[in-house]
């Protein structure tokens, strides 16, 4: 019985996912067409598959994953820290040298976000992994190991965010310290024995052998702090993690390239960017800011290069990849299937002017369309005149590229620049071929979808703009500095005329107590060039009055 039961759960798991999706570089999505439901699934189905691809989200699924933390013992040792005068001594001591000192603040120190309420509703119900509310943040990931419980970082690190009290599963995290974190454990563990590890914090022989573990993996890793806060350099720490590997096709762990790394520009030179958002991956054929991941699953990729960057074994997780096919695709299809948050989810919907919004899509139209897709109001239907001002506003139909562009339009080039620190060497790996995962460097950015916009402050690859108003004003003139701020405060945190950060007198005092939250756009990787063409002419002079920005900014406030 048991045998007929599991056979019929098999078929029923293959049957879910009968549609094979064209991961190619010939990859076409006919115009207005989504890739929303990418398995074609059917629609109870895909309901029950994107509730479990978000728990692999929440909860990172890579088992053979490198580096864990022993959970326990590191709550143990937090608690105990509470009470013990050389434990209380050395949690101060680690609060002054890292900025936390309990796993609260750990978390919050990470940028992770809180899970949201029980009674949370639409795109803000996220299911918890367990069933109920954990003690934890999201993106941190407790899992069961054979050696105990051992804490990792998810997806939903750098792919969620707090906006205004609610988190956004898919919205990029605008102030995450994962990289950071990375270059923490690797300064520091060294210099911590397992012995003495054991000892502070009464850790089992399993958990002793979990954290050596984590040490020796940590040699595999090469790790960069990003320019600023609210920047990411996944892309360094996988050049830099792959030239401590051997260069063999499963570039294996090598002690001499551990102690000797090949050389790589990206020792010195900047690459930084910010994660994308989730829900873009709908409309696109290649991946990336730059689109340099010209065919193949984003998600194979994803796990590549986060586990390349946690000093796992190649072998190990291209065995764990063909095992748990499943699993990879129920994770693709909670990606794919994410929702933009909408303006009126945060503020009345009457703070959208319907008259200046048909207005800014005619300037739209004619000024941004070609590159970021046509959007299809509800106010353009038949018979919307008696519609409610909520579904005039609604986004009806996309119409994007059938294939992903990539264009350069003067923004800085060193993130495309860095990709070519590692294609090769990626893509001569025996599990990138078997991914079918091709990396061809490019010159210039995918001009993105713009679902969503209004909530992906700061602007451009490199987050060096902070408002739309700024985006659309002659580089020469946008502000140098600014801060990238929490987004708590609706009122204080969000300038919602202009769409982002609030900039010169109007940043607010408690931003300017995060040093590393400070955006200098003068210093390497950071500039705030470009993009202006649409706006500015040949001789410098404003192609668009100030009524017909705003109006502009009004439409995009829809999408």
């Amino acid at each position: 019985m048991k045998a007929i039961i599991l056979l019929s759960t098999m078929m029923a798991s293959i049957g879910s996912f009968a549609y094979a999706p064209d991961w190619s570089a010939n990859a076409k999505i006919n115009l207005g067409e989504t890739r929303e439901n990418i398995y074609q699934l059917s629609e109870e189905d895909f309901q029950e598959v994107q509730k479990e691809g978000y728990i692999h989200a929440l909860r990172y699924p890579v088992s053979v994953t490198g580096l864990l933390i022993p959970y326990r013992a590191m709550q143990d040792y937090y608690i105990s820290s509470e009470e013990s005068g050389l434990k209380k001594f050395l949690a101060r001591l680690g609060k002054k040298l890292v900025g936390f000192n309990s796993e609260e603040t750990m978390y919050q120190w990470l940028g992770l976000n809180p899970y949201n309420d029980e009674d949370a509703t639409g795109i803000f119900k996220i299911p918890y992994p367990d069933g109920y509310k954990p003690s934890y943040y999201m993106g941190a990931s407790v899992v069961d190991t054979k050696w105990g419980k051992g804490l990792t970082y998810s997806c939903a690190t750098c792919h969620s965010a707090t906006l205004f009290g609610k988190s956004v599963m898919g919205l990029t995290n605008k102030r995450p310290r994962a990289n950071r974190y990375f270059l923490l454990a690797k300064n520091m563990m060294p210099f911590i024995s397992t012995k003495t590890f054991g000892k502070y914090t009464n850790a089992t022989e399993g958990e002793m052998e979990m954290f050596a573990r984590t040490k020796k993996n940590l040699h595999s890793v090469g790790a960069t702090k990003p320019q600023v806060l609210g920047l990411d350099t996944s892309l360094p720490q996988v050049a830099l993690s792959l030239a401590r590997r051997g260069k063999d096709e499963y570039a294996t762990k090598s002690k001499f390239y551990q102690t000797f790394p090949s050389h790589n520009k990206l020792d010195t030179e900047v690459a930084d960017s910010k994660p994308a958002v989730w829900w873009n991956l709908k409309y696109k054929t290649r991946w990336l800011s730059d689109g340099s991941i010209v065919q193949g699953n984003p998600i194979l990729t994803n796990f590549l290069w986060n586990e390349l960057g946690r000093g796992t074994d190649l072998k190990e997780l291209e065995t764990w990849m063909k095992d748990n096919q499943e699993t990879i695709k129920e994770l693709t299809v909670a990606a794919f299937s994410t929702k933009a948050p909408k303006w009126w989810d945060f503020f009345p919907v009457e703070t959208i002017s319907l008259k200046r919004a048909k207005r800014g899509e005619k300037i739209y139209e004619n000024r941004c369309s070609k590159c970021h897709g046509s959007y299809i109001k509800g106010w353009s239907q038949e018979g919307s005149e008696s519609w409610d001002l909520e579904k005039k506003l609604e986004t009806v139909e996309v119409q994007y590229h059938e294939k992903t562009p990539v264009k350069d339009v003067g923004t800085d080039p060193k993130r495309y620049q860095g990709t070519e620190a590692f294609a090769g060497a990626l893509n001569d790996l025996k599990i990138s071929k078997w991914m079918k995962t091709v990396v061809v460097p490019q010159k210039g950015y995918v001009p993105p979808p713009l679902e969503g916009i209004w909530a992906r402050y700061p602007y451009l690859h490199n987050n060096a703009i902070p408002s739309l108003c700024q985006l659309l004003t002659r580089a020469k003139d946008r502000v140098e500095t600014f801060y990238q701020g929490p987004a708590d405060n609706a009122e204080t945190d969000f300038d919602s005329e202009c769409v982002g950060y609030p900039i010169g007198n109007n940043i607010p005092k408690h931003f300017k107590k995060d040093k590393d939250a400070f955006y200098d756009t003068r210093r390497e990787g950071m500039s705030n060039s470009g993009h202006e063409r649409a706006f500015i002419g040949k001789n410098g002079e404003e192609l668009l009055s100030k009524q017909e920005k705003m109006d502009l900014i009004m439409f995009l406030k829809t999408l």
